[in-house]
C-alpha cells in the first residue's frame, strides 16, 4: 500500500505534551495554527507525549480541519493506564511537565496494539490515523516487541484501518530489524541521520533503498544541541547533558557552516533531505515563532560547497 504524501517539513508534538516545560492550550493551538498556515500537513504524536496531552491538543486542533487535508500518525507499544496515586506528582522521570495520573505499560501484543490505537483515537477525536508506528521497541525488548507488534500493525493495514505502518526509534539495530522484516512502509529515524551523526547510513538506509521504505527523519537537532547557531554547553543531547566530545564536534560543525554564511540549524534541517528515501523532516516546536523560524530555514538555499566541505573534513558521511 502506498505511503501518504508527507511534505518536506512536518510537526512533531512532544513539545505540545509539555516536554521539559509546560505550555498552555492557547500556546499549543498557536503552534499548530502557525504550522498549518505554513503548509505543514503531517502531524506526528504519541500517547507517551505528556501522557496523552499531545494527542488531545492535536485532536482539538484537527477537529476544525477537513480530514482529507492532513496526515496524522500516532504510536503504539506504550498504553496509558490510570494511576490516581500519581496525580499529586509530576511525570518528571519522563521529562514531561504533566501530572503523573497515568502510567505507561509496555504492550506490543496484537490485543495491546489494537487497544492502544483505539485509546489514541479517542483522545484524538478521530476515526482513523494515517500512519501507525511501533514506539521504541528497543526500550522494552526488541525481538519479542517486533515479533508481535509488526504482524499486529500489518494486520491493521491489511484491514484498511491505517494506510501505512512502521517503527519509530532511536535504535538503528531495532529499525534495521524492522526493515528486514519487510513490513514497514515508513521508519521514523530519530537522531541517527543527522548532521551530527549518521549511523543509519551503514546498513539501515541501504536496506530502505532496496525495500522502498520511506524515512521520516526526526530528532534532526539531536534533542536541541543543533537548534542554536552556536551550540551551548547547557544544551541537551539525547534528552540529557551534552558530553564534551559531542559538544566539541557540534561547535566545529557550526564553525564550518558559519564560514559559508549558513546557520547550523538550517544545515541540520536540510541534511537528512539529501537522502532520497527521506520523505520528511519532523521537528517539534513550543511556540509559533519556532515553527516559523524552522520553515524559513528549510526554505533557505544551502550552497553545495558546504556539503562538500563537511564531507572533506570528515564531519559527515558520503
Amino acid at each position: 500500500m502506498a505511503s501518504p504524501v508527507l511534505g518536506r517539513l512536518s510537526l512533531g508534538t512532544a513539545s505540545l505534551g509539555n516536554l521539559y516545560r509546560p505550555i498552555s492550550d492557547e500556546q499549543a493551538h498557536a503552534v499548530l495554527e502557525a504550522a498549518w498556515e505554513l503548509g505543514v500537513r503531517y502531524f506526528d504524536t504519541a500517547p507517551h507525549y505528556g501522557l496523552g496531552l499531545a494527542e488531545r491538543r492535536l485532536g482539538a486542533f484537527l477537529a476544525g480541519k477537513p480530514r482529507g487535508e492532513y496526515v496524522v500518525s500516532t504510536k503504539v507499544g506504550r498504553r496509558l493506564v490510570p494511576d490516581p496515586a500519581g496525580a499529586g506528582r509530576g511525570d518528571d522521570a519522563n521529562g514531561f511537565a504533566v501530572p503523573a495520573d497515568h502510567r505507561r505499560v509496555w504492550d506490543f501484543s496484537a490485543e495491546g496494539v489494537r487497544r492502544g490505537l483505539a485509546e489514541s483515537l479517542e483522545r484524538l477525536g478521530l476515526d482513523s490515523v494515517d500512519v501507525l508506528y511501533l514506539h521504541d521497541p528497543d526500550e522494552h525488548d526488541t525481538g519479542p516487541a517486533l515479533a508481535s507488534g509488526l504482524p499486529a500493525v500489518a494486520a491493521l493495514r491489511e484491514e484498511g484501518v491505517v494506510t501505512a505502518v512502521g517503527v519509530g526509534s532511536k535504535s538503528v539495530p531495532a529499525l534495521l530489524a524492522a526493515a528486514r522484516s519487510g513490513v514497514p512502509d515508513l521508519l521514523m529515524v530519530a537522531g541517527r541521520l543527522t548532521l551530527l551523526e549518521q549511523p543509519a547510513l551503514d546498513e539501515l538506509v541501504p536496506e530502505c533503498r532496496v525495500r522502498g521504505i520511506g524515512i521520516a527523519a526526526a530528532g534532526v537537532f539531536n534533542s536541541g544541541l543543533l537548534a542554536s547557531p552556536e551550540p551551548r554547553e547547557d544544551g541537551r543531547y539525547e534528552y540529557g547533558t551534552v558530553p564534551a566530545d559531542v559538544l566539541a564536534k557540534a561547535r566545529v560543525l557550526a564553525g564550518v557552516c558559519a564560514g559559508f554564511g549558513v546557520e547550523l540549524p538550517a544545515a541540520a534541517l536540510h541534511y537528512p533531505l539529501r537522502e532520497p528515501m527521506v520523505r520528511t523532516v519532523v521537528v517539534g516546536a513550543a511556540s509559533a515563532g519556532e515553527i516559523r523560524q524552522n520553515h524559513r530555514r528549510l526554505n533557505t538555499p544551502i550552497p553545495d560547497e558546504l556539503w562538500a566541505a563537511l564531507r572533506d573534513k570528515g564531519l559527515t558521511r558520503p
